[in-house]
């Protein structure tokens, strides 16, 4: 065997020929000049087929560290913001959140809470005296070549980063053979090595030396095989491997089992030189497991488990009120936050915990303050105080404690603010709408079929031909803010808007035919309108009429989207006060689709076809950023299960279990219930505070349900009971979620007969009272039936009303 170059010099030709090659590395690699034709030798002779070489290189191995020659440095989490004064100036992640820090690094004080990312840092605007995020205008000279997405080739990452902040668009780190060796020949005498082909990797996989026989040892220490990290939600953090070794290859990002690599993810971008996961703005969905491993290596992986903190957000109920003396009275806050947050109460800035007595007590892990007989000493303001690890919330609620307190400024002006006509049930049925008063079982208001809209003067339920009178049709409703009520008449290809305040119907807005769904977006103050088209579906069409919480000026806006059967936008809650994304399905199509709610703009397929599975429902719980899927039951029996969907990837993590049926979430996100007409079998499942699906029991019925409402506990705070109606018995099932005990009200007439027409809906349905809320409605055939859920006993019988089988609750306003 020959050599095309002198032995001399084949360290000087190999030094430039590796510093081409690498392109990842995290510092220039150092051979020694004088390279014996020994080493050569022996090291050819041990050459094995089949690895590559140039294909570690290519994916970004950092030969460096791989040799020994650089440690990549053990795993951490942290937060970014708080200071890496090691970190090198190419990744341009000098700004980040820096909270209670001026000038550090040599950053503006007022840049301190300012994130730029990479590429990009953060200056003073001369114009308006603001922080704002720049272009860097160069980077420090380094030779460390990576490809990027769009093509190019760049001398080290703070470059590719430049570009992309310069040209506005999201450039990724790539590892494409054909873009690193584009316009770069490679030396002859290493192509007589065999450097190039499938032959070549010998020296990297076998040693450079003769007495190697593994180059490629990983090493994982035991006490680093599980890492936590915890980050505040709105920060940013940094998960680092620590998986150590000679030419250890490139790492791969996991989460739910699937690689986080090569996904273009909007809050999860590239892995730097050192291979970490960076994720920007964290939320409660970027909870959970990550793991990562050596590329080729899944046998040795990490996993960080992402845990989230969210400060405390509370309500408190009621803001204020007005009693007689010797009555109970009773002041509620609930608090969401992570870790559980805890509750203390302050009457007039003292602490109450010190006033305890017979009289004066705290409930539900101080989630109700109770008066059992107030006197005028109790007037004053409770200050509810909720406080966690990363935050506190407080609001107040004012008692007043006055003779004859109906007549008392406090509770005329409580009475001016319009608290006297929330806190009501209303129900849509066979003969109008029918305004009901829990508390006093009373029916506070009946909207007769004749009565007039007040903008059009047309009739809420018109007479059919000839005068002949016909049962009113409803189909779906909807509570905007506590302000109005959208209905839908699909009959009539209409939707009325109910008003509250003065507890008539103010107009109806025309849609395409047979309206059969509305469902509310609260974050952009839409209804969303699946028209049907006719009996049989054959036209659907989506709608979304804007602005509805002014009651009147609204647009109708007609969706592009076709074959729409059935659609699902995630609920809010105190944590999530914003949704940015819907999503819509067909019929026959096994896919959902990603749709932008602000621009109505279709952004991805997300495919079903591996599991068979054609959706029929949805649900979502922020803990963990988790859709359940339930599946038609058509489907294949193999797609019979639910399936589960990440949010942070739009990826199909795989089936819920065996879990089937439609899912239902808490409103908190904690609890999951499961539950169909066809199934005697109801699921419950708990999605931990680390982002952890666990099934906590599976109950055999008698018979399938029809509905199901959650009722916060009043015992146990941040506790749900959940209260379940039979599809064809007259009871009513109620549940203690935690715990699994169950009981059952008992003949409460029969259910509701139908759905007389296709669109009604579950037979039976069962509406809950808000978040404050004790009542809970069920309707029968001709009566409505009231729930007390604090005592889980039968409350009264409302009878006279036919077909109630659309209700909304409307709570304070």
């Amino acid at each position: 065997m020959g050599l095309c170059c002198d032995l001399s010099g084949i360290g000087k030709k190999f030094r430039r020929f590796s510093k081409e090659l690498i392109p990842m590395g995290l510092g220039r690699i150092f051979i020694p000049s004088a390279l014996s034709w020994k080493w050569v030798h022996e090291g050819l002779n041990k050459m094995k087929p089949g690895h590559l070489w140039l294909r570690l290189a290519l994916l970004g191995a950092s030969l460096p560290a791989a040799l020994g020659w650089m440690d990549p440095g053990p795993s951490r989490g942290l937060n970014v913001g708080v200071g890496d004064a090691q970190a090198e100036e190419s990744r341009s992640f000098e700004v980040t959140r820096r909270e209670g820090l001026s000038g550090h690094d040599g950053l503006p004080a007022s840049c301190g809470k300012k994130f730029c990312s990479r590429g990009s840092r953060c200056m003073i605007s001369r114009e308006t005296g603001e922080p704002e995020c720049r272009c860097l205008e160069a980077c420090r000279p380094s030779y460390m070549p990576v490809c990027g997405s769009d093509g190019r080739f760049y001398e080290n990452h703070c470059e590719l980063h430049r570009a992309a902040c310069l040209l506005e668009k999201k450039i990724l780190i790539v590892h494409s053979k054909d873009c690193f060796l584009k316009g770069r020949r490679m030396p002859p005498c290493l192509n007589a090595f065999g450097f190039g082909d499938g032959s070549s990797n010998a020296l990297l996989r076998n040693g450079l030396g003769a007495e190697s026989t593994e180059v490629v040892q990983l090493r994982l220490a035991p006490e680093e095989r599980v890492s936590v990290a915890t980050v505040t939600v709105g920060l940013s953090i940094v998960l680092t491997c620590a998986i150590r070794g000679d030419l250890r290859p490139p790492i791969v990002w996991k989460r739910n089992g699937l690689a986080l690599n090569f996904m273009a993810l909007e809050d999860i971008s590239d892995f730097g030189e050192d291979n970490s996961l960076y994720i920007t703005k964290v939320t409660t969905v970027h909870m959970g497991n990550y793991t990562c491993h050596a590329s080729g290596h899944d046998e040795l992986f990490q996993t960080h488990v992402l845990q989230v903190n969210v400060p405390p957000v509370i309500r408190v109920y009621p803001e204020t009120q007005a009693q007689e003396p010797g009555v109970a009275a009773s002041l509620r806050c609930h608090a969401e936050g992570i870790p559980m947050p805890r509750i203390t109460w302050l009457k007039n800035g003292m602490d109450v915990s010190t006033q305890m007595s017979k009289q004066l007590s705290l409930l539900a892990n101080g989630s109700e303050l109770h008066i059992s007989s107030v006197r005028y000493e109790d007037t004053g303001a409770y200050t509810c105080i909720a406080k966690n690890e990363v935050g506190v919330d407080e609001d107040i609620s004012s008692l007043f404690i006055e003779d004859s307190a109906r007549k008392t400024l406090a509770n005329i002006l409580w009475r001016e603010e319009g608290l006297s006509v929330g806190n009501m049930f209303y129900v849509f049925s066979d003969d109008g709408i029918i305004i009901l008063h829990p508390v006093d079982c009373e029916i506070q208001r009946h909207l007769k079929p004749t009565e007039k809209i007040f903008m059009s003067y047309e009739e809420i339920c018109p007479q059919g031909e000839r005068n002949a009178t016909q049962p009113c049709q409803w189909a779906s409703a909807v509570n905007i803010r506590h302000r109005y009520i959208y209905v839908a008449q699909p009959a009539l290809n209409r939707v009325l808007v109910v008003d509250v305040q003065a507890q008539k119907v103010l107009q109806s807005i025309g849609v395409d035919p047979l309206p059969a769904k509305l469902s509310y977006d609260k974050s952009h103050d839409q209804v969303w309108v699946l028209s049907w088209g006719d009996i049989h579906k054959s036209h659907p069409s989506l709608q979304v009429i804007t602005e509805a919480s002014t009651g009147q000026g609204q647009h109708l806006i007609r969706t592009p989207f076709a074959g729409v059967d059935d659609f699902f936008i995630p609920p809010t809650n105190l944590i999530i006060n914003h949704i940015r994304f819907g999503f819509i399905f067909n019929k026959s199509d096994p896919a959902v689709h990603k749709v932008d709610l602000e621009t109505l703009v279709l952004l991805k397929t997300i495919s079903l076809q591996s599991h068979g599975c054609v959706p029929r429902a949805m649900a979502h719980s922020h803990l963990g950023g988790y859709f359940f899927i339930q599946c038609r039951e058509d489907s294949p029996p193999a797609s019979a299960a639910q399936l589960l969907l990440d949010s942070v990837t739009d990826s199909v993590v795989g089936p819920n279990g065996d879990v089937t049926g439609t899912p239902h979430v808490s409103p908190d996100g904690r609890f999951v219930v499961s539950a169909a007409p066809s199934s005697p079998q109801l699921h419950v499942q708990e999605i931990t505070l680390q982002g952890h699906i666990q099934t906590l029991y599976s109950l055999p019925l008698s018979q399938g349900v029809s509905d199901v409402a959650f009722q916060p506990s009043f015992t146990q705070g941040n506790q749900y009971y959940v209260y379940a109606s039979a599809d064809m018995e007259p009871d009513l099932l109620f549940l203690e979620l935690s715990t699994g005990q169950m009981g059952a009200l008992k003949n409460l007439q029969e259910p509701p007969a139908g759905p007389a027409q296709p669109w009604g809906g579950a037979r039976r349905i069962v509406r809950d009272s808000g978040l404050f809320g004790q009542y809970l409605l069920t309707p029968a055939q001709e009566s409505l039936f009231l729930i007390n859920g604090r005592q889980s006993t039968l409350h009264c019988e409302v009878s006279g009303v036919r077909r109630g089988t659309t209700a909304v609750w409307v709570g304070e306003v």
